[in-house]
């Protein structure tokens, strides 16, 4: 996936919100007011962290090369997927839905019933 398709996708996902409070070089994505993504770039080859259930992230870092454990981020919630081609478009998008969906649950009752007034 480009860095365009990707960022699209993030921006897709209800309440979604992108931001750079890390400077320019990273967009960070949120649902309320909690990240669930984390994009960026080296040279052409965009890369992205995302949440994920510690068993799952270690199950995807096994089958893929290009997951590695977060980078600056908690190791054992967190991937890091580098967009290189040898993860499959429909993986990386299941990767991203799965992330979302954690960090959505997490939210409490008020912060989730704010973003629907919105």
């Amino acid at each position: 996936m480009t860095f365009i398709e990707i960022r699209e996708a993030c921006l897709r996902k209800e309440y979604a919100t992108e931001g750079m409070p890390f400077g320019p070089e990273a967009l960070v994505y949120k649902v309320g007011t909690k990240m669930f993504a984390l994009l960026s770039e080296d040279g052409d080859v965009p890369w992205f962290s995302l949440k994920c259930d510690p068993y799952l992230a270690q199950d995807y870092r096994e089958r893929y090369t290009s997951v590695i454990p977060g980078y600056h981020f908690n190791k054992r919630h967190w991937n890091t997927v580098i967009c290189n081609g040898t993860v499959p478009d429909e993986e990386v998008i299941k990767m991203l839905d799965h992330s979302y969906d954690l960090v959505y649950k997490s939210l409490s009752k008020n912060e989730k019933d704010g973003l629907k007034k919105e």
